[in-house]
Protein backbone atom coordinates (compact mmCIF):
# COMPACT_ATOMS: atom_id res chain seq x y z
CA UNK A 1 0.00 0.00 0.00
CA UNK A 2 1.12 3.72 -1.09
CA UNK A 3 2.84 5.70 2.59
CA UNK A 4 0.16 8.26 3.25
CA UNK A 5 2.05 11.03 4.34
CA UNK A 6 1.30 13.01 7.49
CA UNK A 7 -0.09 16.22 5.08
CA UNK A 8 -1.84 13.64 3.42
CA UNK A 9 -3.44 12.88 6.58
CA UNK A 10 -4.64 16.70 7.29
CA UNK A 11 -6.44 16.64 4.24
CA UNK A 12 -4.19 17.20 1.11
CA UNK A 13 -3.23 20.94 -0.06
CA UNK A 14 -6.07 22.15 1.24
CA UNK A 15 -4.83 22.91 4.87
CA UNK A 16 -8.13 21.78 6.17
CA UNK A 17 -7.08 18.85 8.26
CA UNK A 18 -9.38 16.24 10.05
CA UNK A 19 -9.75 17.79 13.24
CA UNK A 20 -11.41 20.78 11.38
CA UNK A 21 -14.05 19.00 9.61
CA UNK A 22 -14.56 17.26 13.17
CA UNK A 23 -15.14 20.36 14.93
CA UNK A 24 -17.97 22.04 12.22
CA UNK A 25 -19.88 18.59 12.41
CA UNK A 26 -19.46 18.36 16.03
CA UNK A 27 -18.57 15.18 15.89
CA UNK A 28 -15.35 13.18 16.85
CA UNK A 29 -12.41 12.56 14.50
CA UNK A 30 -12.65 9.28 14.45
CA UNK A 31 -16.45 9.34 13.26
CA UNK A 32 -15.24 11.27 10.45
CA UNK A 33 -12.63 8.79 9.32
CA UNK A 34 -15.39 6.37 9.28
CA UNK A 35 -17.40 8.41 7.29
CA UNK A 36 -15.70 9.26 4.70
CA UNK A 37 -14.04 5.62 4.35
CA UNK A 38 -17.45 4.37 4.17
CA UNK A 39 -17.20 1.80 7.30
CA UNK A 40 -19.96 1.13 9.20
CA UNK A 41 -21.57 2.41 11.97
CA UNK A 42 -21.73 5.82 11.15
CA UNK A 43 -25.72 6.52 10.77
CA UNK A 44 -26.35 8.29 7.15
CA UNK A 45 -27.90 11.20 8.22
CA UNK A 46 -24.51 11.72 10.12
CA UNK A 47 -22.37 10.56 7.38
CA UNK A 48 -24.41 12.95 4.79
CA UNK A 49 -23.82 15.67 6.95
CA UNK A 50 -19.94 14.81 7.43
CA UNK A 51 -19.62 14.54 3.76
CA UNK A 52 -21.38 18.25 3.26
CA UNK A 53 -19.03 20.25 5.99
CA UNK A 54 -15.98 18.37 4.19
CA UNK A 55 -17.28 19.45 0.73
CA UNK A 56 -17.83 23.15 1.98
CA UNK A 57 -14.68 23.43 3.91
CA UNK A 58 -12.53 22.20 1.05
CA UNK A 59 -11.38 18.98 2.82
CA UNK A 60 -9.63 16.20 0.55
CA UNK A 61 -9.45 13.02 2.28
CA UNK A 62 -5.83 11.20 1.36
CA UNK A 63 -6.01 9.06 -1.26
CA UNK A 64 -5.25 5.89 0.89
CA UNK A 65 -7.88 7.02 3.69
CA UNK A 66 -10.72 7.15 1.72
CA UNK A 67 -10.24 4.47 -0.61
CA UNK A 68 -11.57 6.51 -3.28
CA UNK A 69 -14.07 4.41 -5.26
CA UNK A 70 -14.63 1.75 -2.71
CA UNK A 71 -14.24 4.11 0.39
CA UNK A 72 -11.70 1.63 2.29
CA UNK A 73 -8.36 1.10 2.33
CA UNK A 74 -9.31 -2.99 1.38
CA UNK A 75 -6.73 -3.38 4.00
CA UNK A 76 -6.46 -5.40 7.40
CA UNK A 77 -3.59 -5.10 9.71
CA UNK A 78 -2.39 -8.02 12.09
CA UNK A 79 -0.72 -7.73 14.81
CA UNK A 80 1.86 -10.64 15.90
CA UNK A 81 4.90 -10.65 18.66
CA UNK A 82 6.22 -13.38 16.28
CA UNK A 83 6.11 -14.42 12.84
CA UNK A 84 8.82 -16.88 12.92
CA UNK A 85 7.15 -19.54 15.90
CA UNK A 86 4.35 -22.18 14.36
CA UNK A 87 1.76 -20.85 15.53
CA UNK A 88 2.18 -17.65 14.30
CA UNK A 89 3.23 -18.27 11.02
CA UNK A 90 -0.02 -20.69 10.49
CA UNK A 91 -2.00 -18.26 11.59
CA UNK A 92 -0.88 -15.29 9.01
CA UNK A 93 -1.40 -18.30 6.31
CA UNK A 94 -5.00 -18.46 7.59
CA UNK A 95 -5.75 -14.36 7.43
CA UNK A 96 -3.95 -14.54 4.12
CA UNK A 97 -5.75 -17.33 2.59
CA UNK A 98 -9.08 -15.23 3.37
CA UNK A 99 -8.35 -12.01 2.89
CA UNK A 100 -6.59 -13.06 -0.55
CA UNK A 101 -10.05 -14.69 -1.48
CA UNK A 102 -11.86 -11.64 -0.63
CA UNK A 103 -9.54 -9.09 -2.70
CA UNK A 104 -8.27 -7.61 0.50
CA UNK A 105 -4.28 -6.24 1.61
CA UNK A 106 -2.81 -8.00 4.69
CA UNK A 107 -0.35 -5.35 6.77
CA UNK A 108 1.85 -7.04 9.23
CA UNK A 109 2.40 -5.65 12.61
CA UNK A 110 5.56 -7.78 14.02
CA UNK A 111 6.75 -6.76 17.35
CA UNK A 112 9.76 -9.27 16.79
CA UNK A 113 9.61 -11.19 20.14
CA UNK A 114 10.13 -6.79 22.12
CA UNK A 115 7.06 -4.62 23.09
CA UNK A 116 9.37 -1.48 23.33
CA UNK A 117 8.31 -0.26 20.10
CA UNK A 118 4.20 -1.11 20.87
CA UNK A 119 3.57 2.36 21.81
CA UNK A 120 4.24 3.83 18.86
CA UNK A 121 2.60 1.36 17.06
CA UNK A 122 -0.89 1.78 18.55
CA UNK A 123 -0.28 5.61 18.75
CA UNK A 124 0.94 6.33 15.50
CA UNK A 125 1.52 3.54 12.81
CA UNK A 126 -2.13 1.88 12.83
CA UNK A 127 -3.58 5.45 12.49
CA UNK A 128 -1.33 6.56 9.58
CA UNK A 129 -1.56 3.24 7.73
CA UNK A 130 -5.57 3.44 7.88
CA UNK A 131 -6.25 -0.13 8.40
CA UNK A 132 -9.94 -1.06 8.24
CA UNK A 133 -9.97 -3.68 10.71
CA UNK A 134 -7.20 -5.79 13.10
CA UNK A 135 -6.64 -9.08 13.81
CA UNK A 136 -4.21 -9.38 17.19
CA UNK A 137 -2.77 -12.87 17.48
CA UNK A 138 -1.68 -14.21 20.99
CA UNK A 139 -1.41 -10.92 23.07
CA UNK A 140 -2.58 -9.36 25.99
CA UNK A 141 -3.71 -5.61 25.21
CA UNK A 142 -4.25 -3.25 28.11
CA UNK A 143 -6.55 -0.98 28.53
CA UNK A 144 -4.74 1.82 27.03
CA UNK A 145 -4.07 -0.10 24.07
CA UNK A 146 -7.71 -1.03 23.78
CA UNK A 147 -9.01 2.53 24.43
CA UNK A 148 -7.26 3.59 21.80
CA UNK A 149 -8.39 1.19 19.32
CA UNK A 150 -11.85 1.84 20.29
CA UNK A 151 -11.36 5.55 19.16
CA UNK A 152 -9.69 4.68 16.21
CA UNK A 153 -13.29 2.64 15.99
CA UNK A 154 -12.20 -0.57 13.66
CA UNK A 155 -13.44 -4.05 14.04
CA UNK A 156 -11.30 -5.79 16.34
CA UNK A 157 -10.65 -9.17 17.19
CA UNK A 158 -7.94 -11.77 19.06
CA UNK A 159 -6.81 -14.83 18.06
CA UNK A 160 -5.13 -17.67 20.06
CA UNK A 161 -5.74 -16.25 23.34
CA UNK A 162 -8.70 -14.49 26.07
CA UNK A 163 -8.81 -10.97 26.18
CA UNK A 164 -10.64 -9.08 28.39
CA UNK A 165 -13.30 -6.44 26.94
CA UNK A 166 -11.90 -8.44 23.25
CA UNK A 167 -14.07 -10.50 21.27
CA UNK A 168 -11.55 -13.68 20.71
CA UNK A 169 -11.25 -16.44 18.80
CA UNK A 170 -8.60 -19.85 20.38
CA UNK A 171 -9.31 -23.39 21.94
CA UNK A 172 -10.33 -23.93 25.63
CA UNK A 173 -6.68 -23.65 26.63
CA UNK A 174 -7.59 -25.21 29.66
CA UNK A 175 -9.65 -27.79 28.53
CA UNK A 176 -6.80 -28.80 26.20
CA UNK A 177 -3.96 -29.30 28.58
CA UNK A 178 -6.18 -30.81 31.37
CA UNK A 179 -7.21 -33.19 27.84
CA UNK A 180 -3.20 -34.19 27.39
CA UNK A 181 -2.61 -34.57 31.38
CA UNK A 182 -5.53 -37.38 31.94
CA UNK A 183 -3.72 -38.95 28.81
CA UNK A 184 -0.86 -39.76 30.63
CA UNK A 185 -3.12 -40.67 33.93
CA UNK A 186 -4.92 -42.89 32.27
CA UNK A 187 -2.12 -44.49 30.94
CA UNK A 188 -0.96 -45.22 34.21
CA UNK A 189 1.45 -42.38 34.90
CA UNK A 190 1.98 -40.99 38.49
CA UNK A 191 5.53 -39.46 38.13
CA UNK A 192 4.32 -37.03 35.52
CA UNK A 193 6.44 -33.86 34.79
CA UNK A 194 5.43 -30.26 33.04
CA UNK A 195 7.35 -27.98 30.69
CA UNK A 196 4.86 -24.98 30.85
CA UNK A 197 5.76 -21.81 28.32
CA UNK A 198 6.41 -18.17 29.87
CA UNK A 199 7.70 -15.57 27.34
CA UNK A 200 10.64 -13.16 28.97
CA UNK A 201 8.95 -9.90 27.03
CA UNK A 202 6.08 -8.23 28.32
CA UNK A 203 4.00 -9.66 25.73
CA UNK A 204 2.93 -11.96 28.29
CA UNK A 205 -0.95 -13.22 27.57
CA UNK A 206 -2.87 -15.79 29.82
CA UNK A 207 -2.60 -19.07 27.66
CA UNK A 208 0.56 -20.17 29.64
CA UNK A 209 -0.77 -19.40 33.22
CA UNK A 210 -3.37 -21.62 31.95
CA UNK A 211 -2.24 -24.63 30.92
CA UNK A 212 -0.57 -24.52 34.11
CA UNK A 213 -3.32 -24.14 36.31
CA UNK A 214 -4.81 -27.10 34.36
CA UNK A 215 -2.09 -29.53 34.82
CA UNK A 216 -2.21 -28.42 38.49
CA UNK A 217 -5.99 -29.37 39.36
CA UNK A 218 -5.91 -32.20 36.76
CA UNK A 219 -2.34 -33.87 38.97
CA UNK A 220 -4.26 -32.40 42.19
CA UNK A 221 -7.57 -34.09 41.22
CA UNK A 222 -6.08 -37.49 40.65
CA UNK A 223 -4.23 -37.53 43.82
CA UNK A 224 -0.71 -36.85 42.68
CA UNK A 225 2.03 -34.88 43.79
CA UNK A 226 2.93 -32.08 41.88
CA UNK A 227 6.88 -31.91 42.37
CA UNK A 228 8.70 -28.29 42.15
CA UNK A 229 11.55 -29.73 40.83
CA UNK A 230 9.79 -31.44 37.86
CA UNK A 231 8.41 -27.99 36.97
CA UNK A 232 10.57 -26.61 34.09
CA UNK A 233 9.89 -23.60 31.74
CA UNK A 234 10.60 -22.68 27.90
CA UNK A 235 9.81 -20.10 25.22
CA UNK A 236 7.39 -22.49 23.17
CA UNK A 237 10.69 -23.32 21.09
CA UNK A 238 12.44 -26.47 20.10
CA UNK A 239 15.85 -25.16 21.69
CA UNK A 240 14.30 -24.00 24.79
CA UNK A 241 13.00 -27.82 24.84
CA UNK A 242 16.20 -29.00 24.80
CA UNK A 243 17.22 -26.84 27.73
CA UNK A 244 14.45 -27.49 29.71
CA UNK A 245 15.26 -31.59 29.42
CA UNK A 246 18.47 -30.54 30.72
CA UNK A 247 17.66 -28.93 33.72
CA UNK A 248 14.86 -31.78 34.43
CA UNK A 249 17.05 -34.54 34.16
CA UNK A 250 20.75 -33.12 35.55
CA UNK A 251 19.82 -33.00 39.32
CA UNK A 252 20.59 -36.25 41.03
CA UNK A 253 17.00 -38.47 42.14
CA UNK A 254 14.03 -39.82 40.88
CA UNK A 255 12.93 -39.15 37.80
CA UNK A 256 9.96 -38.52 35.63
CA UNK A 257 7.89 -41.29 33.65
CA UNK A 258 5.85 -38.54 31.53
CA UNK A 259 6.27 -35.09 30.70
CA UNK A 260 3.57 -32.50 29.63
CA UNK A 261 5.19 -29.80 27.19
CA UNK A 262 2.52 -26.61 26.82
CA UNK A 263 3.76 -26.48 23.15
CA UNK A 264 4.62 -29.38 20.72
CA UNK A 265 7.85 -27.40 19.77
CA UNK A 266 9.20 -27.70 23.37
CA UNK A 267 8.06 -31.08 23.03
CA UNK A 268 10.21 -31.86 20.16
CA UNK A 269 13.08 -30.40 21.82
CA UNK A 270 12.27 -32.49 24.77
CA UNK A 271 12.42 -35.65 22.40
CA UNK A 272 15.89 -34.45 20.55
CA UNK A 273 17.65 -33.80 23.72
CA UNK A 274 16.18 -37.31 25.02
CA UNK A 275 17.89 -39.30 22.48
CA UNK A 276 21.45 -37.76 23.06
CA UNK A 277 21.23 -38.38 26.56
CA UNK A 278 20.15 -41.89 25.87
CA UNK A 279 16.72 -41.84 27.27
CA UNK A 280 14.17 -43.57 25.39
CA UNK A 281 11.07 -42.57 24.14
CA UNK A 282 8.36 -43.62 25.28
CA UNK A 283 10.06 -46.57 27.08
CA UNK A 284 11.78 -44.55 29.89
CA UNK A 285 9.93 -40.71 29.25
CA UNK A 286 6.30 -40.42 27.90
CA UNK A 287 6.01 -36.85 26.01
CA UNK A 288 3.16 -35.68 25.19
CA UNK A 289 2.52 -31.81 23.22
CA UNK A 290 0.19 -28.77 22.54
CA UNK A 291 -0.73 -28.11 18.57
CA UNK A 292 -0.10 -30.89 16.02
CA UNK A 293 2.51 -28.85 14.68
CA UNK A 294 3.53 -29.74 10.98
CA UNK A 295 6.82 -31.96 11.88
CA UNK A 296 4.52 -33.84 14.71
CA UNK A 297 3.29 -36.26 12.71
CA UNK A 298 6.58 -37.59 11.52
CA UNK A 299 8.20 -37.25 14.75
CA UNK A 300 5.29 -39.49 15.95
CA UNK A 301 4.68 -36.99 18.48
CA UNK A 302 1.10 -37.38 20.58
CA UNK A 303 -0.40 -33.94 20.99
CA UNK A 304 -3.99 -32.14 21.45
CA UNK A 305 -4.13 -30.54 18.29
CA UNK A 306 -5.88 -27.30 17.37
CA UNK A 307 -5.79 -25.18 14.27
CA UNK A 308 -4.54 -22.04 14.10
CA UNK A 309 -4.89 -20.99 10.43
CA UNK A 310 -8.45 -21.96 10.81
CA UNK A 311 -8.56 -19.59 14.06
CA UNK A 312 -7.22 -16.75 11.96
CA UNK A 313 -9.16 -17.79 8.76
CA UNK A 314 -12.74 -17.31 10.72
CA UNK A 315 -11.52 -14.18 12.75
CA UNK A 316 -10.72 -12.31 9.16
CA UNK A 317 -13.92 -13.73 8.10
CA UNK A 318 -16.18 -11.92 10.74
CA UNK A 319 -13.81 -8.83 10.56
CA UNK A 320 -14.61 -8.64 6.80
CA UNK A 321 -18.52 -9.22 7.16
CA UNK A 322 -19.03 -6.60 9.95
CA UNK A 323 -17.01 -4.26 7.52
CA UNK A 324 -19.48 -5.37 4.53
CA UNK A 325 -22.46 -4.06 7.06
CA UNK A 326 -23.39 -7.47 8.83
CA UNK A 327 -23.45 -6.19 12.41
CA UNK A 328 -22.58 -8.42 15.25
CA UNK A 329 -20.20 -10.91 12.49
CA UNK A 330 -17.28 -10.20 15.32
CA UNK A 331 -17.96 -12.52 18.38
CA UNK A 332 -16.28 -14.99 20.63
CA UNK A 333 -15.79 -18.37 19.05
CA UNK A 334 -14.15 -21.66 21.10
CA UNK A 335 -12.38 -23.58 18.21
CA UNK A 336 -12.11 -27.12 18.93
CA UNK A 337 -9.12 -28.84 19.95
CA UNK A 338 -8.74 -33.06 19.66
CA UNK A 339 -6.19 -35.52 21.65
CA UNK A 340 -4.39 -37.26 18.90
CA UNK A 341 -2.37 -40.52 19.82
CA UNK A 342 1.12 -41.49 18.12
CA UNK A 343 4.35 -43.04 19.41
CA UNK A 344 5.68 -40.85 22.02
CA UNK A 345 3.15 -41.79 24.90
CA UNK A 346 2.77 -45.38 26.19
CA UNK A 347 1.88 -47.19 30.05
CA UNK A 348 5.38 -46.71 32.07
CA UNK A 349 8.05 -48.67 31.18
CA UNK A 350 6.28 -50.14 27.77
CA UNK A 351 6.43 -49.18 24.14
CA UNK A 352 3.94 -46.71 22.15
CA UNK A 353 0.44 -47.03 22.56
CA UNK A 354 0.53 -46.60 18.38
CA UNK A 355 2.83 -47.75 15.94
Amino acid sequence: MARTTERSQRGGHTGVSIEDVAAAAGVSTATVSRAVRGLPRVSPATREKILAVAESLGYVASSSASGLATGRTKTIGVLAPFVSRWFFSKAIEGADRELHARQYNLSLFNLGGHGSNRERLFSKTMVYKQIDALLVLCMALSHDEIEHLQKIDIPLVIVGGHVEECPYIGIDDYAAASTAVRHLIDLGHTDIALLHGDDETDLNFDVPRVRIQAFQDVMHGAGLPVRPEWDVWGDFTVHSGQEAFRRLWAPAGPKPTALFCASDEMAMGVIFEANKAGVRVPEDLSVIGIDDHDFSDAMGLTTVGQRPDQQAELGTKMLLDELNGMAGSVHSVVAPHRLIVRRTTAPPGRTGARA
